[in-house]
């Protein structure tokens, strides 16, 4: 086991509309010894913007925004720009963020030079309906069967016109491109899926319909272990070691008290990220303390963010929806214990034979 420290790091502030609600599930990005950070900030009727403090070391607060730095703007975000990550590639900043309409919610990007002024690219991830994305997979016998409870609607439409799609969140950029393209993870219940691209422009509709079509081949990682049983999602962009990408994700299983999210760690290969090399059998760490049990949503620690001080790992997380908390281990000792709950080669993910 790893040695854990969590304490609260930043809490709603009743005098700000936009965060009088909540604070949760920031982006985080070292910056010499600083770290920005992006959070979810919620007022009333859980609308969501993108908040901004500036943090001096790993921990302290120096600056903490007034305003939203980010606010919708676009009709698939009008209802909310929620849970943002970030990562630099290329002297680019790719800020991530689930853009919220009021029915859907989908994987959106905006890009900046500067932290400053952001570039929005609109949704990045797939848009088709239940019945469109089972015309896809509905033949491939080996895919989890929760994809069908998890994204299936009453109805293709809303009464007032409006199309609903299957979710898609939870898209994380790897830091660097890997071969010159660039990877991304993203979430369609149950499972962690990736997507590999030359540019952002190529995530065009011809490329998801074939995507979808070989839905199996993309999945990195599906629930495997009782604590992430309900579904998994991408969490803290993934971290280079020596011994692979090291990935912190969200893990859920459904209890008599309701969804328990965990955070959980993975390791995948360095060339190949859709090859798991380890993983943890249980939860890196959970929802103990009363901010993290007891809140809009209870028992829930939500991890998006990190930074590193020479060895020490420091996981940015959402805690029961309201507040911002900081775990704290050492990030050797985590690649090592990984290191000893490997996946045997036999059990490597391996595409199943085409269907004809």
């Amino acid at each position: 086991m790893v040695a854990i420290h969590k304490e609260k790091l930043l809490s709603k502030r009743a005098s700000r509309t936009f965060e009088e609600s909540g604070v949760l599930n920031p982006a985080a990005l070292r910056d010499g010894e600083d770290v920005h950070l992006f959070y979810r900030a919620v007022q009333k009727g859980n609308r969501s913007t993108i908040g901004y403090c500036l943090l001096t070391g790993p921990l302290a607060i120096t600056t903490r925004g007034n305003q939203p730095l980010l606010s919708p703007i676009a009709p698939y975000e009008s209802h909310g720009m929620e849970d943002p990550r970030i990562v630099k590639i290329d002297g680019l900043y790719f800020l991530t963020y689930c853009a919220f309409d009021g029915v859907n919610a989908m994987g959106a990007l905006a890009t900046s030079t500067d932290l400053i002024h952001f570039e929005r690219h609109g949704l990045i991830v797939p848009q088709f309906s239940f019945r469109e994305m089972m015309a896809f997979i509905h033949f491939r016998k080996d895919l989890n069967e929760k994809y069908k409870r998890y994204n299936a609607p009453h109805e293709s439409w809303t009464n007032r016109g409006q199309k609903k799609w299957v979710w898609d969140k939870n898209v994380v950029f790897f830091p660097r491109r890997i071969d010159d393209k660039l990877w991304f993870l993203h979430r369609i219940k149950p499972d962690i899926q990736v997507s590999v691209v030359d540019s952002i422009e190529h995530l065009t509709p011809d490329f998801w319909s074939h995507y979808l079509y070989n839905l199996e081949d993309h999945i990195v990682l599906a629930p495997k272990y009782p604590h992430e049983v309900s579904y998994i999602g991408a969490g803290c962009p993934p971290i280079e070691t020596a011994h692979g990408w090291l990935l912190i994700y969200h893990s859920v299983c459904d209890t008599t008290e309701g969804y328990v999210y965990t955070a959980s760690a993975a390791l995948l290969d360095i060339q190949n990220p859709r090859i798991e090399l380890a993983r943890l059998p249980y939860p890196l760490f959970a929802p103990e303390h009363p901010w993290e049990c007891t809140g809009e949503v209870n028992n829930v620690v939500f991890p998006t963010g990190t930074s590193i001080f020479e060895d020490t790992l420091y996981v940015y997380y959402g805690a029961a929806d309201e507040q911002i908390g900081c775990a704290s281990m050492s990030l050797t000792a985590l690649v090592n214990e990984l290191l000893k709950h490997p996946k045997t080669y036999d059990q490597r993910f391996e595409p199943p034979q085409r269907h004809q």
